[in-house]
């Protein structure tokens, strides 16, 4: 096996890393949304507009901000509603074949157990 910095580098490393980079992804996320938010409230070129922000910057930033959160909990909450997240983790335990294997071999389990009785 090789090694670098002495870290063992095979398959099971790689796989650990992707799993760290995946759930970092999700933080990036919460970063890049505050980030947009205030690309957006800066990008306002209309002079009453971005006065109006300028001058009231400790409302119009945490309020825009509130404003994001809410919209982004209605998508989330339709979102759940719709059950898509609950049809997107199906689709992929079904094209995952360690689930599948699993999801076979209890019912294999479950046949035995209805035959002893």
């Amino acid at each position: 096996m090789m090694k670098a910095f002495g870290i063992q580098m095979n398959k099971r490393t790689f796989i650990r890393w992707k799993i760290y980079i995946d759930r970092a992804r999700m933080y990036i996320g919460y970063i890049s949304f505050v980030m947009i938010a205030f690309m957006f409230l800066n990008d306002f070129k209309d002079t009453t507009i971005r006065n109006f922000l300028d001058e009231n910057k400790l409302i119009t930033y945490p309020l825009m901000m509130l404003v994001f959160m809410l919209f982004s909990l209605i998508l989330g909450r339709l979102d759940t509603k719709l059950g898509l997240r609950k049809e997107e983790m199906r689709n992929a335990a079904i094209e995952n074949p360690v689930t599948m294997e699993i999801l076979s071999d209890l019912k294999e389990i479950k046949e035995k157990l209805d035959e002893k009785k």
